[in-house]
């Protein structure tokens, strides 16, 4: 079991930056990636960013909307990434969710989901 935390979100203006970050806890060793997706109303969940983790070089890999604006980062020794987001618009808001990718006994992958943190970005 994994057990995912996140911090950070909030209200902010068009333009500006907040930063989200989310650490993991619990069978650590078995995680091979972490990242984010996002939910706005209406719509389906999609990816923003996510990062490999342990002794690798960190592929990152941004859904097209947010390059070039969000930077994804990781600490190994600390189970913990997060998530730069610069000049924010309202397109960007919606429940940022952090997700933590495992491999498991039997070469089983599974999700496991943090609760969720809201993004509002004012125009």
């Amino acid at each position: 079991q994994v057990q995912v935390v996140e911090s950070g979100g909030g209200l902010v203006q068009s333009g500006g930056s907040l930063t989200l970050s989310c650490a993991a806890s619990g069978n650590v060793f078995t995680i091979y990636a972490m990242g984010w997706y996002r939910q706005a109303p209406g719509k389906q969940r999609e990816l923003v960013a996510t990062i490999e983790i342990g002794l690798n070089r960190g592929t990152r890999n941004y859904a097209d909307s947010v390059k070039g604006r969000f930077t994804i980062s990781r600490d190994n020794a600390k189970n913990t990434v997060w998530l730069q987001m610069n000049s924010l618009t309202p397109d960007d808001t919606a429940v940022y969710y952090c997700d933590v990718a495992t491999l498991e006994i039997m070469n089983t992958k599974r999700d496991y989901w943090g609760q969720g943190t809201q993004v509002t970005v004012s125009s």
